[in-house]
């Protein structure tokens, strides 16, 4: 299952870490967010020891949502270094995902 990242904790979990990040911000609500969410979690375990990815829930934690630009959800955001390097916005199939964090790494 993904890393839940709240504000409390984002700046640890995604801007220090010495992996790259894949951050999907997501609602309980969202029904696109609900066919992405699978997705997330296959490439948990998947990139394990070579990525991180986790999930922020926008309606409980709008910090860096908003900092981020996050205007619609699913918004999945890959940092490396502590900078954004990729975004898709919107429901994409798992290999786009896959694909981001690859040049990433």
């Amino acid at each position: 299952m993904a890393l839940e990242i709240t504000d409390a904790t984002f700046e640890e979990v995604v801007l220090q870490s010495d992996k790259p990040v894949l951050v999907d911000f997501w609602a309980a609500w969202c029904g696109p967010c609900r066919m992405v969410a699978p997705i997330i979690d296959e490439l948990t375990a998947e990139y394990e020891g070579k990525a991180v990815v986790g999930k922020v829930d926008v309606d409980a934690n709008q910090e860096f949502a908003a900092k981020y630009g996050v205007r619609n959800i699913p918004t999945v955001l890959v940092f490396k270094g502590g900078e954004v390097v990729d975004k898709q916005v919107g429901v994409a199939p798992k290999a786009t995902y896959a694909a981001k964090i690859d040049a990433a790494i």
